[in-house]
């Protein structure tokens, strides 16, 4: 099958964007690309020093710049950080050329999945899931504007594979 738009997965850390990008990509025979690995790349830093170093502003404005270059392309899966969604001018972008699917989980289950990892800024707190239900409550209008909602609270990659094979 030839791709002629590309496949944009959205939703909060931890929601499974690039474990299910990759799945993806494997079976469509396809290239994946991460906003957030670009941004590292470019930065030649992870997120977490680049924000202590230069601030989130900086790092939303790199973000800005992966999108931009991103949604120029065609026919590929673009796996997008959490915040994406906080510049409209993304969405804007990502829309262009792509589908874009809201990939949904409780905070609850992107605690679980995530309460280890020690590179997420975000929730560097003395109480992570009070972090995320806030981030996620704020965040939650925004990726509604996705063309499809999936839920991926399971930790299954089938079922949201599978759903956005059938949409695409």
């Amino acid at each position: 099958m030839r791709m002629t738009k590309n496949i944009v997965l959205i939703g909060m850390m931890g929601s499974g964007k690039t474990m299910i990008a990759k799945a993806l990509a494997r079976k469509l025979k396809v290239k994946s690309y991460s906003t957030d690995t670009l941004v590292e790349r470019r930065a030649k830093q992870p997120i977490k020093a680049l924000v202590a170093q230069k601030g989130w502003p900086h790092f939303r404005a790199m973000e800005h710049k992966a999108v931009a270059g991103l949604a120029k392309k065609k026919g590929i899966i673009i796996d997008c950080g959490g915040g994406v969604v906080l510049n409209p001018q993304n969405l804007k972008l990502l829309k262009k050329h792509g589908i874009i699917f809201h990939l949904k989980a409780t905070p609850e289950v992107i605690y679980q999945r995530i309460k280890g990892e020690a590179n997420r800024p975000l929730i560097d707190t003395p109480d992570p899931l009070a972090a995320i239900k806030k981030i996620f409550k704020q965040r939650l209008p925004l990726y509604n504007q996705a063309d499809y909602t999936l839920d991926a609270s399971e930790p299954s990659l089938a079922g949201p594979v599978a759903q956005i094979l059938s949409k695409v």
